[in-house]
C-alpha cells in the first residue's frame, strides 16, 4: 500500500505515554526490567491508578492548539497494562485498576472531534505475561537487551507452545483496538526482542491491514512498517522515505515527579523547524499524571509551540523539505508547487541573511507574520556556478522573538546548484 499522504502533511504529532507508572513516577516498564523496583512493587502501582481527571476533550483541544495533526497513545506498553477494557486476560485497567473504564475509546473519539487522525501505541512485548518470557532472539544485536528473565527463559529452554499462545493473545488485542477504534496508524514497540519469523509480523500485518488497509505502520514493524522513528536526537541525515522524529517534553517519557527540566519553547521550535526542513515530523511526547492531568509546564511548552506555528503555518503544512545542508544557516522548508522556499531565522538577522547556490531568480522576499518586504541582490557566480543571494535584514518590528522566517518567492521550481565550482 502507498503511504497515507496525510502523514508527509501532518508536520506535528502528539505521543502520550500514560500509564500506571506515572503513579509513584518510576520510569514506563524499564524501571522494573533495569531493576529499580521489584515487579511486585511496579505491578502495585495499578492500584492507585485512578485516572481520576482524564479528560480526553481537554486533551485534544490542547494538541490541536499546538498545532497537531495526530496523536499516538500508549494503549499498552512493555509492562502489559492494557489501557481498554480488553477480552483477553491480562491486566488492564478497566478491571485491575481504580480508573475501572476503557481510556482509548473515549481518546479516539475525543481526537476526531477535534479533527486529529488517531494513533495507538502497542507494545509488541509483554513483560508481565507469563507465557512471554519463553523463547529467545536467535542472533539479538545487544544481548543484555534480552538477558533478563522478563524476557527470556533463564534456564535457556525454550516453549515453543507457550509462545504461540502469547503471540495468539497479542493478535486478538490489536484486532481488538484496529476493530474497536479503528486508528489511523498503529505504533509499535519492543520489535528488538524477537526475530521477524518469531513475532509473526507476516500475519499480524495481514491482520491489521485486511480490517483496515489504511493504516500506517511505523517502522517497529520491520519489514512491514511505512516510517522510520528516531528518537531523542534530530539525524544528521535524513532517513530514507517518510519518518517522525520521537521527542519528550523533559527527560522522560512517562511521568515523573522530579522531572521538570523541560525543553524551552525555543529550543523546540528549533527541533520542529530543523525535523520539518529535513522532511520529517515531530512527534512530541507529554506525560500526564497518574490522574490524567498534563502539567502545566508541559502545556505552556505546547501552547507556545502552536502560537509559532499558527503564525508561520504557510511554511509548515502543505510544505516539503527544503534546501539541503550548507545552502543555508538554518533548516527551510519549500512549498508544494517548488515556487517558494521559506528560510528559518533562529537568531536575530542583524546582517544580511544569504543563500548560496540557488539557481533560480527571486522574485520577492518577504517576513512571514508581517508581510513586510526586504530588499535584495545576488552578487557573483561564474558560468554554471550561481552567485550569492543577499537578503536585507527584517525591521525590529517584523522579527519573531523565538524564529524569523523569510519567504522567498522564486521564478519558477527551486532549481540548487550543488557541486563543487569551477575548477
Amino acid at each position: 500500500m502507498p503511504m497515507q499522504p496525510w502523514f508527509a502533511d501532518a508536520k506535528l504529532g502528539i505521543f502520550v505515554h500514560f500509564g500506571i507508572y506515572a503513579v509513584d513516577g518510576v520510569e514506563e516498564s524499564w524501571s522494573m526490567f533495569n531493576g529499580q523496583v521489584s515487579p511486585e512493587r511496579y505491578a502495585a502501582q495499578i492500584q492507585r491508578f485512578t485516572a481520576s481527571r482524564y479528560d480526553p476533550h481537554a486533551w485534544a483541544e490542547l494538541f490541536s492548539r499546538a498545532g497537531a495533526r495526530y496523536t499516538v497513545l500508549t494503549t499498552r506498553h512493555h509492562d502489559g497494562v492494557a489501557l481498554w477494557d480488553t477480552a483477553q486476560k491480562g491486566i488492564s485497567v478497566a478491571r485491575d485498576a481504580p480508573a475501572g473504564r476503557d481510556l482509548v475509546g473515549p481518546y479516539a473519539d475525543a481526537m476526531r472531534e477535534q479533527g486529529l487522525k488517531v494513533g495507538m501505541y502497542y507494545s509488541h512485548s509483554d513483560w508481565s505475561h507469563p507465557d512471554y518470557a519463553t523463547v529467545r532472539h536467535p542472533h539479538p544485536a545487544l544481548a543484555q537487551q534480552i538477558d533478563s528473565p522478563l524476557v527470556t527463559p533463564p534456564d535457556g529452554r525454550e516453549d515453543q507452545a507457550a509462545w504461540q499462545r502469547y503471540l495468539d493473545y497479542r493478535d486478538e488485542q490489536v484486532k481488538e483496538l484496529i476493530t474497536r477504534y479503528r486508528p489511523d496508524l498503529m505504533w509499535f514497540d519492543g520489535e528488538w526482542e524477537r526475530s521477524e519469523e518469531q513475532w509473526r509480523l507476516d500475519r499480524l500485518a495481514e491482520l491489521i491491514l485486511s480490517a483496515n488497509p489504511e493504516v500506517v505502520l511505523n517502522a517497529r514493524m520491520l519489514s512491514y512498517g511505512d516510517y522510520a522513528t528516531p528518537e531523542q536526537g534530530i539525524p544528521i541525515k535524513a532517513p530514507a522515505g517518510p519518518w517522525e522524529l520521537c521527542l519528550t517534553i523533559g527527560d522522560s517519557w512517562g511521568y515523573r515527579h522530579e522531572d521538570d527540566r523541560y525543553k524551552s519553547v525555543d529550543q523546540l521550535i528549533r527541533y520542529f523547524t530543523e525535523t520539518i526542513g529535513m522532511g520529517g515530523n515531530l512527534l512530541l511526547n507529554v506525560a500526564p499524571r497518574e490522574d490524567g492531568s498534563i502539567p502545566k509546564g508541559q502545556a505552556e511548552r505546547l501552547e507556545g509551540l502552536g502560537t509559532w506555528i499558527a503564525r508561520h503555518a504557510e511554511a509548515v503544512y502543505g510544505t516539503r523539505a527544503g534546501l539541503p545542508l550548507g545552502h543555508h544557516y538554518g533548516p527551510s522548508t519549500l512549498s508544494a508547487d517548488g515556487r517558494t522556499l521559506y528560510l528559518i531565522c533562529f537568531d536575530v538577522p542583524r546582517a544580511t541573511v544569504s543563500v548560496r547556490g540557488l539557481r533560480t531568480p527571486v522574485r520577492e522576499v518577504s517576513v512571514l507574520g508581517s508581510g513586510a518586504r526586504l530588499a535584495h541582490e545576488t552578487t557573483g557566480g561564474l558560468h554554471e556556478v550561481p552567485g550569492v543571494l543577499w537578503i536585507d535584514p527584517p525591521a525590529t518590528e517584523d522579527i519573531d522573538a523565538s524564529a524569523t522566517v523569510l519567504a522567498v518567492e522564486l521564478d519558477g521550481e527551486l532549481d540548487v546548484y550543488r557541486g563543487p565550482g569551477r575548477q
